[in-house]
């Protein structure tokens, strides 16, 4: 199991509002629009990117990932913590916003390991697992300068229960 996986149980036991992602990829089998993520067309992101609705953005594996900009700050503005799932590059774009954002990377026990997820979930083409491996192997290089803490992901629950320390100490360790 993988990252969706920690970021739906965190959310689940630490009291944190998940913002859906807006993408221009293909539904999976299972996911829903406005739940999972914002299922959107090249033109439609584009749109929100260009009206500066995306708080971040990024493109991972030919497809783009943002998150919508007012969910976040009128969460923010509430005074709720917000969890997003983001990668390295929208990361960078959150902590110029927002340098006090903590920020976690939850990294695969191995690259090997990070493979045999994706050909064993069986809805992903031998290319784009090839592109998530170099995309995946930049990432793992990038993370010690981007977050501020790293969570190996080698047993579910163990990388849930780090994030959840993380995230309730009383005075976040800095990097």
């Amino acid at each position: 199991m993988g990252k969706s996986t920690i970021v739906a149980l965190v959310a689940e036991r630490h009291p944190v509002i998940f913002s859906v992602s807006a993408t221009t990829r293909p539904a999976r089998p299972g996911e829903h629009h406005g739940v999972d993520y914002l299922f959107v067309n090249t033109d439609q992101f584009a749109e929100l990117r260009d009206r500066g609705e995306l708080l971040e953005w990024a493109e991972y594996n030919g497809r783009l990932y943002g998150t919508p900009r007012s969910p976040v700050e009128e969460a923010l503005h509430r005074g709720e913590s917000v969890l997003l799932d983001i990668e390295v590059q929208g990361a960078l774009q959150v902590k110029q916003l927002y340098p006090e954002a903590l920020t976690i990377f939850v990294a695969p026990p191995s690259l090997d390991d990070l493979r045999r997820r994706l050909e064993g979930r069986g809805d992903t083409s031998p290319d784009e697992i090839a592109g998530r491996i170099e995309i995946a192997r930049w990432q793992l290089q990038m993370a010690g300068r981007v977050f501020d803490h790293l969570v190996v992901n080698d047993r579910v629950e163990r990388a849930v229960d780090e994030i959840l320390r993380i995230l309730t100490a009383p005075d976040p360790p800095e990097r």
